[in-house]
């Protein structure tokens, strides 16, 4: 199955609703005009669907293997990563100075998305490496920035990240890899890590394995963690590779999806310990491995969206050419495709209605990030910087969950088909399956948007966000009896009621009820990814409106999207606030004791 990227979707986004006129003022970035933009997307639309989305399927069926100690990645993975490299997509969004190409965050998330959707196995390995990169942008010292950003960001080296041990899973205060000081300054790590995406492979050069370990006199629980960078093979001083380092990949897990990309088992210091460098200060590596891990998030989020599209992309197709059954108005005395039979074009427009708002809210959210971090005054970056953190769970979170959705609806768009592999659709159902778990599960992610996110300020940020939301339906009010607009304002109002009063529930109950409120975490941010994607396709809208004589078709699309999305997705939302705030009461799901499960 071929894959065509969106790129006038994106555009759009990127032009009426991420605002990337005012992107394009903002100090290093006067580059990012829309001309320079259009070019971009379609070279990398070009790049994507002709070089990478080929190998998506074979990765599939002939993965990666491993042999003892190596990993040789799928067929065709290899010369593809170098045409990769060679193209600077791995340093597009990150500075000039080492070699990037300092576009915005809001130019280098459609590409991403791209990518993924072309071959998320594939995808993996670059989102890592810009992991890395922004760990040692964050805290690395001028040393390690130097041997090592230039080689990471042209794609000569790739770059991991190491948190994960058999006894720890996601609670890194059991982390206990030791790293020992030495006394040229370097420290000797060992132990196993587990789950490292790319921890091992054939496609570059060297590998830069950041790692969490404790120094012997670190502090207990997370306070005591330090980050360390650990290459494959160590780095002379002129820059060329010297010798193996004490780092060994002992397997590669057997996966239900992404099967191409390596999930290696690394075991440190076997053989007198592994040579590491401290990044930044001792006992502070979990604060930089978060820069890693709110990118990896955001990543994450956006591989969502990008098999989201994928699997409605092949949904579409299979529906417009499987000739099955006479149409239920009567329209006509012989089959037709299943696209003209109404449940199949409800399932389409889900998919369609779902991506593109995931869509709309990430791209939004990359052009907050821009904001917050090259705005000229102090106020506005703080501004934007929490804005994106309150987004940042949400996107991770709720774009991979909908993305299981999408994707079972485009097997069953396939029907008895979609079960069978040669399709394509169960791959990407598979593929999907593991985006709600890694990078931190939804639950996670839910945990985080309650305490750090909403909690911790008393709701301001989320109240700002809301009341950008009432500016909204103030100009849907303005459109009068349009009836998209009518359907879109008494949902999305509702279903602002709905968020805003969650918001005061968590922050009343969350010290005084915490099994309550962490008990319907993830309904809290499912809801508001709903609402949140809801009010992308209310802005989109608006535009589309205005536009409409523009591009009857695109426009017209875009407005009969929103419509569905209001219609059919936004009144999910009443409901799940009273969900959440039943909990307060006799809920059964909380009442229940061990013994009774």
């Amino acid at each position: 199955m071929s894959y065509t990227a969106p790129t006038k979707d994106m555009l759009f986004v990127i032009q009426d609703l991420a605002g990337l006129t005012k992107i394009a003022t903002l100090p290093g970035f006067e580059d990012a005009t829309l001309e320079t933009v259009e070019a971009v997307l379609d070279e990398a639309a070009k790049f994507h669907g002709e070089v990478l989305a080929p190998l998506n399927a074979a990765g599939d069926t002939a993965p990666s293997s491993w042999h003892d100690g190596e990993v040789r990645t799928t067929a065709g993975f290899k010369e593809a990563f170098r045409q990769f490299g060679e193209g600077g997509w791995q340093g597009i969004v990150h500075p000039t100075e080492f070699g990037g190409q300092g576009l915005p965050k809001l130019v280098a998330t459609p590409c991403i998305e791209m990518m993924n959707a072309a071959n998320m196995s594939f995808a993996l390995c670059p989102l890592l490496t810009d992991g890395a990169i922004e760990a040692l942008l964050t805290a690395g010292s001028d040393e390690l920035r130097q041997r090592y950003l230039p080689r990471l960001i042209a794609g000569e080296w790739t770059g991991t990240m190491n948190l994960t041990e058999p006894q720890a899973g996601s609670d890194l205060a059991l982390v206990r890899t030791r790293a020992v000081r030495q006394p040229n300054g370097t420290y000797k790590v060992s132990g196993t890590k587990i789950f490292i995406t790319y921890g091992e492979h054939d496609m570059a050069e060297n590998i830069v394995h950041l790692v969490l370990a404790r120094t012997p006199d670190a502090p207990e629980g997370v306070k005591g963690i330090s980050l360390f960078l650990v290459p494959k093979f160590l780095v002379n001083e002129d820059g060329s590779l010297g010798a193996r380092n004490d780092v060994e990949c002992v397997s590669i897990e057997h996966k239900l999806g992404i099967k191409a990309s390596p999930t290696a088992v690394l075991q440190f210091g076997d053989n007198g310990g592994a040579t590491g460098y401290l990044i930044g200060e001792e006992n502070r590596g979990l604060e930089y491995m978060f820069v890693m891990m709110n990118a990896a998030r955001f990543g994450v989020g956006v591989q969502g969206i990008a098999i989201s599209d994928r699997a409605y992309q092949q949904a579409v197709a299979y529906a417009k050419d499987r000739v099955q059954s006479r149409p239920v108005d009567g329209s006509a005395k012989e089959a037709v495709p299943i696209i003209r039979h109404p449940d199949v074009r409800r399932m389409l427009t889900e998919m369609r209605a779902l991506t593109e708002g995931a869509r709309a809210l990430a791209l939004v959210a990359a052009g907050y990030s821009d904001i917050a971090h090259h705005a000229a005054d102090a106020e506005t970056r703080e501004q934007y910087a929490a804005a994106y953190e309150y987004l940042v769970p949400v996107i991770k979170g709720w774009s991979t969950e909908m993305s299981v959705e999408v994707t079972s609806l485009g097997v069953q768009v396939h029907g008895g088909m979609g079960f069978i592999e040669e399709t394509g659709a169960a791959q990407h159902y598979r593929d999907a399956r593991i985006l709600p778990i890694y990078e931190g599960t939804t639950a996670i992610q839910a945990n985080d948007l309650v305490g750090r996110k909403t909690v911790r300020d008393g709701g301001a940020t989320a109240r700002a966000i809301l009341a950008q939301i009432d500016d909204t339906l103030a100009a849907l009010a303005e459109r009068g009896a349009n009836a998209a607009c009518s359907a879109m304002y008494a949902r999305l109002g509702a279903a602002h009621t709905a968020l805003a009063n969650v918001v005061e529930f968590i922050v009343a109950k969350t010290r005084t009820d915490a099994n309550a409120v962490f008990g319907t975490s993830v309904a809290y941010l499912k809801l508001a990814g709903i609402v949140l994607t809801g009010w992308q396709m209310a802005r989109a809208l608006i535009v589309a409106i205005e536009k409409h004589h523009e591009d009857e078709a695109f426009y017209g699309a875009k407005i009969a999207t929103a419509e569905f999305f209001a219609n059919h997705i936004l009144t999910r939302a009443p409901g799940m606030e009273v969900a959440i705030t039943s909990a307060a009461g006799t809920d059964g799901f909380l009442a229940l004791n061990d013994a009774q499960f």
